[in-house]
């Protein structure tokens, strides 16, 4: 094999090699939600089809002391610069009504001054 072919294959195995570590240094994780909708929680009051509303249906259900949770999460994973993370955690009571909430992000527009 002459030396050019050799080069050239080197150089187009770095290539690819080079558009694959690209399409994988980037991971998404959950479905990404509208956050407008979080002052418009209230305690007590805003019950699964309010959520539904605001939010569309959770990410994932679960029950934390005996009690249903659901949880709107959106992750994004980078291998060249920060993550980007933010969940939303509503905590319902027996009647379907907001008992907590938790909601936690890194998103630049969702940090509060």
């Amino acid at each position: 094999m002459s030396r050019t072919k050799r080069f050239s294959r080197i150089l187009t195995a770095a290539v690819m090699g080079g558009i694959l570590l690209l399409a994988v240094g980037c991971a998404t994780v959950g479905r990404d939600f509208s956050t407008s909708g979080v002052a418009a929680i209230r305690i007590g009051e805003t019950t699964k089809t309010d959520a539904r509303a605001l939010f569309g249906n959770p990410w994932r259900t679960g029950v934390e002391d005996g009690r249903e949770t659901w949880t709107y999460g959106h992750y994004r994973y980078s291998l060249f610069g920060p993550a980007q993370t933010r969940d939303l955690v509503l905590r319902f009571d027996k009647e379907g009504r907001v008992l907590s909430y938790t909601f936690n992000s890194t998103y630049p527009e969702d940090v509060r001054r």
